[in-house]
């Protein structure tokens, strides 16, 4: 029988409470990594939004979990009251200085009783789209991976629909991004062809054909609508998750042809 691989052992905790004393407690727990709660490293965000920790919190916890030989984790959110797009690749770029191990990346959503219903309330804070939501979430995956950090998860919060105000809230977003950033890669693969392509095959992992697939078939639909391109898929138990082949199988020309 195949042993079960056991999955490291992390907790997600507040800048604020990791203290000498709790890593010990942790440690004796047999807990190996910590996702610190960042969001942003805008002080003016923090404060606006009140999450009780400014930037060099995040920056004493970070050194902390470090000194202790544990990974470092850090969440960043998108969408945040005040927070603009530059202001997360800014995050971005300061999170990087800290040398995390991994990023968890969300967008912000309003549910009940919480400080941006109070803004949203107020007509102070409209949050991001879903559109806007992918997108930025995307364009992070993208500038981490670049890094060579990885990202470990792309989530809404879970379980909140009956606390959910307004937000880009989905309950498949994490899917909805991993096939927007999918669609992104095969797309530039068709264009590096230097003729139009009207059909192609892609091979892959079976575990990944939902990616490629997109939320309700929308990345086969985009091809097609866009692009002209039919798409059929090969699942390959041998390929690599997470990576995929393309072969042309007929372009216009042929098509033409045909005719």
């Amino acid at each position: 029988m195949k042993e079960e691989k056991v999955e490291m052992l992390r907790v997600e905790l507040l800048p604020t409470s990791v203290t000498k004393e709790k890593i010990k407690e942790l440690k004796k727990g047999k807990v190996k990594a910590i996702d610190l709660v960042a969001i942003s490293s805008n002080n003016y965000i923090l404060s606006h939004s009140k999450k009780g920790y400014t930037f060099e919190d995040v920056k004493k916890a970070a050194k902390l979990v470090k000194k202790n030989r544990l990974e470092l984790g850090l969440n960043i959110e998108v969408g945040l009251p005040d927070s603009t797009r530059i202001d997360e690749l800014n995050t971005a770029k300061d999170f990087i200085k800290l040398k995390p191990k991994q990023i968890v990346i969300s967008p912000t959503i309003i549910t009940k009783g919480t400080r941006y219903e109070e803004l949203y309330k107020e007509k102070i804070y409209e949050p991001i789209t879903l559109e806007q939501a992918i997108e930025r979430c995307k364009e992070l995956y993208y500038f981490f991976e670049e890094k060579h950090i990885e990202v470990i998860k792309i989530k809404n919060e879970e379980n909140i629909e009956k606390e959910l105000v307004a937000g880009p809230y989905h309950e498949a977003f994490e899917q909805l991004v991993e096939s927007r950033i999918w669609y992104d890669s095969i797309v530039n693969k068709i264009k590096q062809v230097n003729v139009k392509v009207k059909e192609v095959e892609i091979e892959l992992n079976p575990r990944d054909v939902k990616h490629v697939v997109g939320h309700k078939g929308e990345n086969i639909t985009k091809l097609k609508e866009l692009y002209e391109v039919d798409v059929k898929i090969v699942e390959n138990e041998k390929k690599m998750p997470g990576k995929f082949d393309i072969k042309i199988l007929k372009t216009f020309s042929d098509f033409y042809e045909e005719k």
